[in-house]
């Protein structure tokens, strides 16, 4: 098994080696974090309004998350292809240049919203979704190495971990202001169908325009681990490759719930939801995501152990009574209801009191912690397939805040130790967002052979359950021997 280089330019630091922490440039960073969480959730509201636009199966409208996770997969071999015959580009161009670079091409995915909705053509949306999703692939080879060495690696997971928080408080508030948009404002103006999407995603383009000349701007340290070769070092190690298929089971799962949601709530054995109303609580799975990974930045943290049982209290604590504020409003428009809004959320306070109690078995640990956390998942799913009703739904939904964990730990696992190479990791890392393309259209599939969304469940529960194993194992494998890092 080769090591990883540990040749450095002159200009280059290691915030591996001096321990350093870049507290300014991680809170810029955040910002991109929090706005492409924002924008791919926007998916899960795309699905159910161009499905009834273009009356498509659920299969041809789980499409959507085909074209645009499958942009990522397209995006990152390319970037692997370079980095294996030519060297690594970010440490020709930079992160900062990566960025900018990332937020551009995003920028054009969103202009060409506008004339598939003006046709109106689907395949075009999925064209101008697959370019969004090119420029997020750069976003993310870029964004969450930078963030793992802005510090000591001790604390990466916990920092991955408090900027995936962010990208969750995007995805949190993008159902509810993207429900908004496109169910009920545009709705009452008598727009309609696909031309409903026309201005949010004219106002994406400009935002990431905007983005682009602020990161263009601003200095960001140049903070690297050294000089990578051309070659494929990185899948030399088993550890990374077993990461890989982790983050393409993760994000599959994930994704295959989150677009699914909507549907499944307004299925007659569930709920018999409304969009409107459904889009509520996919904000509230998407909001445990939030709760869990700032949970997760303490937990794994370097903190003292009495202010880490504080935080773990207070966090939830905030934000279930979050929660309840907006629920009891919406219940009553204009006026609080809170007994109202009560009886919505009372059920969300079990398993808020399940994360505290499996974050204390977890132990500060990022794999002891991602095996407890998918056996939890795979068992609320097992329920909500055999149950139905009410209690699959608040099972579905509490998955949110158990999967939160899932991406930061894993890729900090995998990234661990790898010096040199962990743009080329990440890059591989994130091709294996393609889970996100390849898993939500398959339980579309049996959605459609079965004319119900419970058993095909059964797609993210075999997804979760490897993401288990490695979390149990997985990251273990191959590590007997020591990685060398700068």
């Amino acid at each position: 098994m080769t090591t990883p280089s540990t040749s450095a330019s002159a200009t280059t630091t290691s915030s591996s080696g001096n321990g350093q922490t870049y507290r300014g440039p991680f809170a810029i960073m955040t910002v991109l974090f929090f706005m492409w969480g924002f924008m791919t959730v926007f998916n899960d509201i795309l699905i159910p309004r161009l499905k009834e636009a273009f009356t498509l199966s659920y299969f041809q409208a789980m499409l959507v998350q085909f074209a645009f996770f499958g942009a990522y997969f397209v995006g990152s071999i390319v970037y692997f292809i370079i980095s294996a015959t030519s060297g690594d580009p970010i440490a020709k161009i930079g992160y900062k240049n990566g960025v900018v670079i990332g937020l551009l091409i995003s920028a054009l995915g969103s202009a060409l919203f506008w004339p598939a909705a003006t046709v109106p053509s689907y395949p075009l949306f999925l064209i101008a979704l697959f370019i969004v999703g090119l420029g997020f692939a750069m976003l993310q080879i870029a964004a969450n190495p930078y963030v793992t060495i802005l510090g000591p690696e001790r604390t990466a997971s916990s920092r991955l971990n408090l900027a995936q928080a962010f990208n969750s408080l995007g995805t949190t508030t993008g159902p509810l202001i993207g429900g908004y948009l496109i169910f009920q404002y545009f709705a009452h103006t008598g727009v309609q169908g696909a031309d409903s999407v026309k201005m949010p995603y004219l106002m994406f383009c400009i935002v990431f325009l905007v983005l682009a000349g602020i990161f263009f701007m601003i200095h960001l340290p140049h903070v690297g681990e050294g000089k990578v070769e051309p070659g494929i070092g990185a899948l030399k190690y088993p550890h990374v490759v077993l990461g890989v298929l982790a983050i393409f089971m993760y994000v599959g799962g994930e994704v295959s719930i989150g677009s699914s949601i909507i549907n499944f709530l307004g299925q007659k054995n569930v709920a018999s939801m409304d969009p409107i109303e459904a889009k509520n609580y996919v904000a509230l799975f998407w909001g445990g995501m939030l709760i869990g990974r700032f949970m997760a930045s303490v937990e794994l943290s370097e903190m003292k152990a009495a202010n880490k049982q504080i935080f773990l209290i207070v966090i939830p604590l905030l934000c279930f009574l979050l929660f309840w504020a907006l629920r009891s409003w919406n219940s009553t428009p204009g006026a609080f209801d809170f007994v109202a809004g009560w009886a919505i959320v009372k059920n969300y306070l079990p398993l808020l009191a399940l994360c505290w109690l499996l974050f204390q078995f977890g132990r500060a640990l990022a794999g002891r912690t991602l095996v407890i956390f998918c056996a939890t998942i795979v068992g609320l799913l097992a329920v909500a397939m055999l149950v139905g009703g009410k209690t699959a739904m608040w099972c579905v939904i509490g998955v949110g805040l158990f999967t939160s964990i899932g991406w930061p730990n894993i890729f900090s696992l995998a990234l661990d130790g790898m010096g040199v190479l962990k743009s080329q990791v990440s890059s591989l890392l994130v091709m294996a967002v393609l889970g996100g393309a390849l898993l939500p259209p398959l339980m579309g599939r049996i959605a459609d052979v079965t004319h119900d969304l419970r058993p095909a469940f059964i797609i993210p529960l075999i997804a979760y359950a490897y993401v288990g194993f490695y979390g149990l194992a997985g990251h273990k494998i191959g590590r007997s021997r020591q990685i060398a890092s700068t």
